[in-house]
């Protein structure tokens, strides 16, 4: 009973403010794209588009586990790792002769398996998620350039690039792919109980706890999700540069959270939705190219993005604040 009502309670609210976020991301990407449109004739051309949404699409993939995590109150630096895990280890069993679909699979299972160690030494372990996380960063960077010595892998099927490059009515697959993915998940978070109990988790432990949900095992599947969807990740930017360098993902865990950020997913957790995180991926992916048709050096970007980061956090408490 008392579930039930955490449960109707919960969603009263995430209903409420995941709109008031919606509307609000919704408003800042226009903005932007208008200001982008001003500054850079070129920004608007549809080639240039495609490239904004290719570029997007494994961010945007990635972000649907960093937010499932954040959710929760909690925080995964270990993406940005794993895709380039994935895609080393990916390369070597693509280029062994092992079917691609068969490879996908196991580097999906891979991205559980990390998932899985993060979620189990944060819940059961109770070390802080940063520290584990931020571990398991140097950890799988360290094992990746290990199992191959550092070395970029090249020359793969074309059935591998085929993946994300080919077109549908024009437009990259990559839109397809994250249009199901954000369906999937957005249902899942919205109309199952696991859904509910992980906003439940993010906006309250102590009273989801009291009111019986199981939440060390919620947390591990949370982090489950977001090892999942980095594996994913890093098995689309594998297709899309049909190229596997050790390297890779390096700063896709920043990327990620700013995506989430920017879209005003509250980073205390319990508060925001999937639909959030999109547009900030995609307002993420606007600015990068914005700033490069502008010829803004590549330093310079980082300092924008950072800034970005930090202003998207500073009014998301400045809302905490005012409803308290």
């Amino acid at each position: 009973m008392k579930n039930n009502v955490l449960e109707k309670d919960s969603m009263k609210k995430i209903d409420l403010q995941s709109l008031t976020l919606y509307i609000g991301a919704i408003a800042i990407l226009i903005i932007f794209t208008v200001v982008c449109r001003l500054a850079g004739k070129n920004f608007l051309t549809f080639g240039n588009i495609q490239n904004v949404i290719t570029q997007s699409s494994v961010i945007a993939v990635i972000a649907i586990g960093q937010s499932v995590v954040i959710l929760t109150g909690g925080i995964d630096l270990s993406v940005g790792s794993t895709v380039g895990f994935v895609g080393i280890l990916g390369g070597l069993l693509i280029k062994s002769g092992m079917p691609i679909g068969v490879v996908c699979i196991l580097l999906i299972v891979m991205g559980i398996l990390v998932g899985a160690c993060n979620g189990a030494l944060i819940s059961y372990g109770k070390i802080p998620a940063f520290i584990v996380t931020l571990g398991s960063l140097q950890i799988i960077r360290g094992v990746t350039m290990v199992v191959n010595s550092g070395k970029p892998i090249s020359g793969f099927p074309e059935g591998l690039r085929a993946i994300m490059n080919t077109k549908i009515l024009g437009m990259p697959i990559s839109v397809l792919y994250v249009f199901i993915l954000y369906a999937i998940m957005m249902t899942i978070m919205t109309k199952t109980r696991l859904g509910r109990w992980i906003y439940s988790i993010g906006g309250n432990a102590k009273a989801a706890k009291l009111a019986g949900v199981k939440t060390k095992k919620i947390e591990v599947y949370s982090y489950v999700i977001s090892g999942i969807f980095a594996a994913v990740g890093g098995i689309l930017l594998l297709s899309r540069l049909s190229y596997a360098d050790p390297n890779a993902g390096s700063g896709y865990e920043l990327d990620s959270i700013a995506a989430v950020v920017i879209g005003g997913i509250a980073m205390s957790g319990g508060k925001g939705n999937l639909g959030n995180t999109l547009v900030g991926a995609l307002i993420l992916g606007m600015l990068k190219c914005g700033l490069q048709i502008l010829n803004v050096p590549v330093y310079y970007q980082t300092i924008i993005i950072g800034l970005a980061i930090i202003t998207a956090v500073f009014f998301d408490k400045a809302k905490e604040r005012r409803a308290e």
